[in-house]
């Protein structure tokens, strides 16, 4: 099964790539934009995204954003996602 995760763009962390910095359920992981990038970059951020596999596939509303995170945690699959994204960061950062 394929899962997109929401995720909110916070940063743009280098714009000649289209990579930005999003926050999935208070984990921070960068992402491609180049899949939205239909706008300036920087009218990105504060958005809500869908995210696939580093990829920034769709804009969605905040609404659609927590409506999916919480039907997500209700199923239960996001959770093994953001914990492997929480360790991936972690092991980032004891580097």
């Amino acid at each position: 099964m394929c899962l997109g995760i929401p995720g909110q763009i916070v940063a743009i962390t280098d714009p000649a790539r289209q990579m930005a910095m999003a926050d999935v359920s208070g984990v921070r992981r960068e992402v491609s934009l180049a899949p939205v990038a239909d706008r300036p970059l920087e009218a990105l951020v504060g958005e809500w995204v869908l995210i696939h596999v580093g990829f920034a596939m769709a804009v969605i509303d905040a609404q659609e954003a927590a409506d999916t995170l919480e039907a997500l945690r209700g199923l239960g699959e996001a959770q093994e996602t953001l914990d492997a994204m929480a360790e991936g960061a972690k092991a980032l950062e004891e580097q």
